[in-house]
């Protein structure tokens, strides 16, 4: 679950970084710096990509608080400013591969389960950190923001550059490839995500 939520700052904190105060910069930055951190190594899943992810986070924080203006929490702010940047980062990294968001998951079939470490047997259990960890890059990112973020498939398709058709898509296909990894762990998360978060 995400953490920014809980966070709460003083008004006059945000007022003081907006003038450049270093100390309410500080301040902002050690509150957030840990889920930021967290939320960007669940896109990435590379510890140094996500340590820079934070800083170019914050780099727009302070660039960006004065245009604050409160309608939402300072928490969901930095949380958006951490998620588009993470969006960014991924983008180039499919551009530099010459790849698009084209989903990879069709080149993988059930009987390829084992070799990319996703065990067959109850025995074996899976948290759900581990099931998502097994999602191709786009899915595991499409279920974080849908499920966990609470991003709209609107919101998403805005953000990843796609339309909602491609959203709801890889939240279908995510929420079949988990439904197995966690009924056989015991724990039936990926069905209840599936019919409560639905479309």
């Amino acid at each position: 679950m995400s953490k920014f939520a809980d966070i709460q700052i003083d008004p006059a904190i945000i007022k003081r970084a907006a003038r450049g105060d270093a100390r309410a910069h500080e301040i902002l930055y050690r509150a957030f710096a840990s889920p930021v951190y967290s939320l960007c190594l669940r896109f990435t899943r590379v510890p140094a990509h996500a340590e820079d992810l934070v800083q170019e986070t914050y780099i727009e924080v302070m660039r960006s608080i004065k245009q604050f203006r409160g309608e939402a929490a300072i928490g969901s702010w930095i949380r958006r400013i951490a998620v588009t940047k993470s969006l960014m980062f991924l983008r180039s990294a499919w551009t530099a591969r010459g790849q698009s968001l084209a989903e990879d998951w069709d080149d993988m079939t059930p009987g390829d389960a084992i070799s990319h470490g996703v065990s067959r047997h109850p025995d074996d259990a899976l948290d759900l950190d581990a099931a998502l960890a097994n999602l191709p890059t786009v899915s595991r990112v499409v279920v974080w923001l849908h499920d966990v973020e609470g991003f709209t498939h609107k919101e998403i398709a805005a953000a990843m550059g796609k339309t909602e058709s491609f959203s709801k898509s890889q939240l279908s296909r995510a929420y079949q490839r988990l439904r197995p990894m966690l009924d056989a762990s015991g724990d039936g998360l990926a069905g209840q995500g599936a019919t409560a978060r639905s479309y």
